[in-house]
């Protein structure tokens, strides 16, 4: 689409919608059209095709407020190819052939310099991607996505580390500047005018857009492919990147970087970097979210008459927990704070289970000992209840 077509053409008379349209009334009239004049509902008629054509060109502009906006401004200041100055200009109107106007200047009737320094097309440049020479602005490309891999011990994965990752990616090729022509001087791709997609249509009226299959979406082609890359622009690159992995990650946890990926073309951004971590397990401690576990042996007598028991921690001092008298096996009680980190910088628990130990060999006064416990106990049955339980079931 030239300039000259963008201020000339009445789109709102294209679809039938007045000046003042709402998007969802514009929405509504596009589809409307576009399902009556489709190609597909429409076969060898050309008239058709061109009608859905014009719709679809009158939509793109009108359906996008930034365009819309741009084109409303377009046609107030330059409406049915007449200037009109401002009061205190000479008064009058200045009529001018779009195409000389849209050149480095004019010259108005009344004899005055219509200069316009760098040409009124740099007006438009933000919507046709056109510069005052008329040349079309390929635009720049975001670098791809990597993903990685990397493995940490259950301490750095509590704790958090900083990690050496060796990363190998699409980067501009060095040979040709990124630019894919061996003397740096490609020519833009006329399929798809730089843009480096082209559209498609679809049924019901709407068009997808595909990566340009001659430029493979990068916008430009090259006349003399560069020997490195083949013509692509791009190379393979390998770097080694020192990446904080946050505390508090856990196993299969995937961390998004952003802009650690892949190089941008053209200064467009860098991709994202996509980090898998994978943790190994601890020979001690477990983990249940924010909470460390660890399972603590106790003896019976500890168990029995209650006592003070020492809990490692990991990566700092013990703590001391004091077990209530009568204390049964599996019990878990809990260590405030010596957990996993959590995003917002506290600690989860350290979640103590007891496990109550029993010796593989008694003697002397250790025997004696529970033989008399048990001759004491001898009325107690702790099995009753489970037969009373399994005898009413």
């Amino acid at each position: 689409m030239s300039t000259k077509d963008f201020i000339e053409k009445d789109y709102y008379k294209v679809l039938g919608v007045p000046k003042d349209a709402t998007e969802a009334e514009i929405k509504k009239a596009y589809r409307k059209l576009a399902r009556e004049n489709h190609p597909d509902a429409n076969k060898g008629n050309a008239k058709a095709e061109e009608r859905f054509k014009e719709i679809s060109e009158a939509n793109d502009v009108l359906g996008d407020p930034k365009k819309r906006k741009e084109y409303d401004e377009a046609r107030a200041l330059f409406g049915n190819g007449g200037f009109r100055p401002g009061p205190g200009a000479g008064g009058g109107s200045f009529n001018f052939d779009l195409s000389d106007l849209f050149g480095g200047g004019a010259q108005g009737s009344g004899g005055g310099s219509g200069g316009f320094g760098g040409g009124i097309g740099d007006v438009f440049g933000g919507l046709f991607n056109r510069g005052s020479s008329g040349t079309t602005r390929v635009q720049p490309r975001r670098g791809q996505d990597i993903d990685t891999e990397v493995s940490l011990s259950f301490t750095e994965a509590i704790e958090g580390a900083t990690v050496p990752l060796r990363m190998s990616s699409q980067a501009p090729c060095k040979a040709c500047s990124g630019t894919g022509d061996a003397n740096g001087n490609p020519r833009v791709c006329p399929t798809c005018v730089g843009t480096g997609q082209v559209a498609r249509g679809s049924g019901g009226g709407f068009s997808l857009t595909d990566p340009c299959p001659d430029c493979k979406g990068r916008g430009l082609i090259a006349e003399n492919p560069c020997e490195v890359c083949k013509g692509s622009g791009r190379a393979k690159s390998s770097r080694t990147m020192q990446v904080r992995i946050p505390a508090g990650v856990s196993d299969g946890q995937r961390i998004r970087l952003r802009g650690k990926g892949a190089p941008g073309e053209r200064g467009g951004p860098a991709g994202d970097l996509y980090v898998t971590v994978h943790v190994s397990a601890h020979p001690v401690f477990g983990r249940k979210g924010d909470n460390l576990t660890v399972t603590v042996p106790v003896t019976f007598a500890e168990a029995a008459l209650g006592g003070e028991v020492r809990v490692p921690t990991l990566g700092g001092p013990s703590v001391t927990l004091k077990l209530p008298p009568g204390t049964p096996n599996g019990r878990t009680m809990r260590a405030r704070g010596k957990g996993a980190v959590r995003k917002d910088g506290t600690r989860g628990d350290l979640l103590v289970t007891v496990e109550v130990s029993v010796p593989a060999d008694v003697t002397g006064k250790a025997r004696d000992a529970l033989e008399a416990y048990r001759e004491a106990t001898a009325g107690e049955d702790p099995r009753a209840e489970l037969f009373k339980a399994a005898k009413g079931a």
